[in-house]
């Protein structure tokens, strides 16, 4: 990974305002596996002025194990590296750390740095109970004090620190949900890694691995994205291969339910209804259960929910925004005993993009994309930032003779006006047809007799590579953006 921090400078100034306060300090980092929490973390407080305790739980280890790292840091940090005996509980535990911070240069701030904290919580080990205590009674009266509390389990976070209901309630004095990059993140990590790649590439990359920071730092200069998706992903014992189960094991307890969720979703390119997706996975999902793994899924970025354009009684829907789960499914997954065996020939993937199904692949890809990308899409139509985004799409019921219609992407604006875009992927700038006109034409009077809406329709191209303009986008298109726009601030 690229040793500077890369796009990070609202997370910084946070971090520099918790450092700075003349008061004890209790932040909550989170987000998913590989996003960068820890080096953000680490590279702030590299060169500050203060006593760095940085301690991170180990996966699947025993209460002895995870108290044994936790003592031997306190040794390290505190004592000069010297041998502590360990206490035989969190509660003795805490005890020598307070004990320790005691004992500490009263001119320095302390910050306490707990990575991965959820697994440190092993089953009955009381370790919440003892923070709420510790955290109350002794680190809270303390104005050195600074606490980060830190881990992948973005769920388990928000559940049990950010909105824990007992003694940790409202102690949180501030967080940081570190998202994944955009794609004008992206560009400029690549760039401090010397990878010097247009926007085009840079998408395509982003359509394969999103802007994760680690998976980005993976890649190599002197390659274009082509190459570089069928080395991280089409040879053997390729990384983009090994990632995946690691991913929502690291996540979630029972991760074989989330991976099916995740499944099920990507499956309906235009979202599934909650109801539906509830059925569809069987008991596994009925009650609270199921609504926590859903939104479990939403705070960690892989799904996003969303209330279909003057369809707001038929419930939420959901599709899935994680391009890493949708190109694993797509291309990885039928092919995984293979990579698993062996290497595939090379020019695999590109060989790929002449099939239809790449087609659809990357249709919905950059799709996901562009709902990543709603404030850039805005700047760029110069909407106003109250436009409201949202999806449509009518099916007729079976029996009649009407047309059903799909809108990608559409703003619902306070000028009596609503903006209807159209998403599409293609490598030159897109063509209206003749027919393609036609569907539009038909598509927005489905709109207008479905919806029963007098506002003003505005139609909008988001196009890869724009559009070739004709006498068709003359007459039907009121503005077309590409790719460009969306590396954006």
């Amino acid at each position: 990974m690229a040793n500077i921090v890369i796009g990070r400078e609202a997370e910084f100034d946070t971090l520099k305002k918790f450092l700075t306060s003349k008061a004890p300090e209790f932040l909550a980092i989170y987000g998913r596996r590989r996003v960068g929490k820890t080096f953000l973390i680490r590279k702030f407080f590299e060169d500050k002025d203060a006593i760095f305790f940085d301690v991170t739980g180990a996966k699947d280890a025993t209460l002895k194990e995870q108290i044994g790292h936790f003592t031997k840091q306190i040794g390290e940090i505190f004592y000069k590296r010297a041998r502590l005996v360990p206490g035989k509980n969190w509660d003795e535990t805490f005890e020598l750390l307070t004990n320790a911070i005691k004992d500490a240069e009263n001119n320095k701030k302390i910050v306490l740095f707990f990575d991965e904290f959820p697994w440190m919580a092993t089953k009955n080990s009381r370790l919440l109970q003892n923070l709420d205590y510790y955290w109350n009674q002794h680190w809270s009266k303390d104005n050195r004090v600074k606490l980060i509390i830190c881990g992948s389990s973005a769920s388990w976070i928000i559940e049990k620190i950010v909105n824990n209901k007992g003694g940790l309630h409202n102690r949180l004095t501030r967080n940081i949900y570190l998202e994944p990059f955009k794609l004008s993140q992206t560009k400029r990590f690549l760039k401090s890694m010397s990878i010097n790649l247009n926007n085009m590439q840079i998408v395509q990359l982003f359509m394969v691995m999103g802007g994760i920071p680690y998976y980005l730092s993976k890649l190599e200069k002197s390659l274009s994205a082509t190459q570089l998706i069928e080395k991280l992903a089409f040879k053997q014992k390729s990384f983009l291969l090994d990632e995946f189960n690691n991913l929502f094991s690291s996540l979630f307890d029972e991760s074989s339910m989330y991976i099916e969720i995740v499944r099920e979703i990507a499956m309906h390119r235009y979202g599934i209804g909650q109801e539906d997706l509830l059925k569809k996975m069987g008991k596994s999902m009925q009650g609270k259960g199921g609504m926590q793994k859903l939104g479990a899924l939403q705070d960690t970025s892989f799904i996003m929910n969303f209330k279909p354009h003057l369809h707001k009684a038929r419930g939420i829907y959901y599709r899935i925004i994680d391009e890493y789960s949708l190109f694993y499914f797509y291309w990885i997954e039928p092919v995984k005993s293979t990579l698993l065996k062996k290497s595939l020939l090379d020019g695999y993937w590109d060989k790929l993009k002449v099939k239809p199904s790449w087609n659809s692949w990357a249709g919905l890809a950059f799709e996901s994309i562009c709902y990543e990308h709603l404030p850039q899409i805005t700047k760029a139509l110069s909407l106003s930032p109250t436009a409201i985004p949202c999806t449509w799409r009518y099916v007729p019921r079976k029996g009649t003779d009407d047309q059903g219609a799909q809108i990608d992407l559409l703003f619902d604006r306070d000028d009596d006006s609503i903006t209807l875009c159209e998403i599409k992927y293609s490598d030159k700038p897109f063509v209206i047809t003749k027919e393609y006109a036609d569907k539009l034409r038909q598509k927005i009077e489905v709109f207008k007799r479905v919806t029963r809406t007098t506002k003003q329709i505005f139609i909008v191209i988001i196009a890869t590579n724009g559009i070739k303009k004709n006498k068709y986008s003359d007459k039907l298109i009121s503005q077309a953006i590409d790719i460009n726009s969306l590396f954006g601030d």
